[in-house]
């Protein structure tokens, strides 16, 4: 069959660092300021003046997201670099404390404040949200509906915080858990059509709870301006190659289930509560723990279910020109992912600020000259 174009778009979190002493540093304006006059409106404010968030072009395949990609890391390398400051990607700083963050002189900033108290001050997380292009509203609901499994297979392989206000949490995604104190967080319920997706936001809208579809930050969702189905699932990866190699999987997920409908066949839809434990096992161990294999009604190494993963895409991948990215996988397998190199180097040296030096270096990893 002829695939759709599942375009893709990728936004990621950086956190601007003080070389110095390795803490945040509070640069929002300043990096807005300039940064704007290169990257226009892909640079854009966080809630908190230490983060900083860039979003690509849309991209038609995933040889042009690492092109783009790489443009604005780099970009957003040069100018910290210009100011005498870093920035890294993970999805938690290894010390620096939310409480002493300033947030960003932002409406919407303030609005996130007041509406949340202090749920929205603790946010001191940095996320990858990918977008793949999926024009057909009732293709999407149907894609998002049984997607949801594979969602704790993503986190799993994009881990990159382990530690929160100094500490090892003994997590891996610590992040997921800062994030899902928020209402209308975690997994999406499933719906049986693009009009009962409609039907629930409106209901959210109607009763006051949101003013706007953005509001909800479920771990995948349609979005709310662009023909697109957004993963929010995923730890900001380190490496870009992490980060393009998570972008293809889920391009090449999207792609099979498609597929498969295409052939009269889906995805079997499993209880909300039992993808909740998968999600709860790959917060916890990452690659080096075990997810339920539900057909099978036993617990599996996610490393088997990871190497699984690559067989069920492999009639796709071709099609997609993103084999070799896709197989990035077997490094990650082989390195572990950006939260086990933090806790290795951590307990190597048992220095945060080794660490936090460790990042920055394999965030630059391919992205400069």
């Amino acid at each position: 069959m002829q695939l759709p174009e599942l375009t893709l778009g990728i936004e990621e979190e950086y956190q601007i660092i003080d070389p110095d002493s390795r803490e945040l540093k509070s640069f929002i304006q300043e990096f807005l300021e300039q940064g704007q006059v290169v990257l226009q409106d892909q640079i854009k404010s966080e809630f908190l003046q230490s983060q900083v968030e860039v979003g690509s072009q849309i991209c038609r395949n995933v040889h042009e997201a690492r092109i783009e990609l790489t443009r604005l890391r780099r970009s957003v390398h040069d100018l910290a670099e210009t100011n005498g400051l870093r920035v890294c990607a993970a999805s938690t700083h290894p010390f620096s404390q939310w409480i002493k963050q300033d947030v960003t002189l932002s409406e919407r900033s303030m609005k996130l404040e007041e509406d949340m108290g202090e749920l929205a001050r603790r946010l001191l997380i940095f996320g990858m949200h990918v977008h793949v292009g999926i024009e057909d509203k009732e293709l999407l609901i149907d894609v998002m509906n049984q997607v949801r499994y594979f969602l704790p297979h993503i986190l799993a392989l994009s881990t990159s915080s382990p530690f929160w206000d100094g500490r090892d949490t003994r997590l891996k995604s610590y992040r997921s858990v800062v994030f899902e104190n928020l209402p209308r967080s975690g997994l999406p319920p499933s719906f049986k059509s693009w009009a009962d997706y409609q039907s629930f936001v409106a209901t959210l809208v109607n009763t006051g709870c949101i003013d706007e579809p953005s509001k909800i930050w479920w771990d995948v969702r349609p979005h709310s301006k662009f023909p697109t189905l957004e993963f929010r699932i995923a730890d900001i990866c380190t490496k870009i190659d992490e980060a393009i190699c998570l972008a293809a999987l889920i391009q090449a997920i999207v792609a099979k289930l498609i597929k498969l409908r295409a052939n009269n066949q889906s995805w079997r839809l499993y209880r909300h509560h039992l993808i909740e434990e998968n999600k709860w096992r790959a917060v916890r161990y990452g690659i080096d723990g075990k997810l339920i294999d539900f057909g099978l009604q036993r617990d599996v190494p996610t490393r088997f279910l990871a190497a699984e993963l690559l067989t069920f895409v492999d009639d796709v991948v071709d099609d997609l020109g993103s084999r070799s990215e896709v197989e990035y996988i077997h490094t990650i397998l082989a390195e572990g992912s950006s939260a086990d190199r933090q806790l290795q180097t951590f307990r190597r040296t048992g220095d945060l600020k080794a660490v936090v030096d460790q990042l920055i270096t394999e965030t630059r990893l391919g992205c400069t000259d």
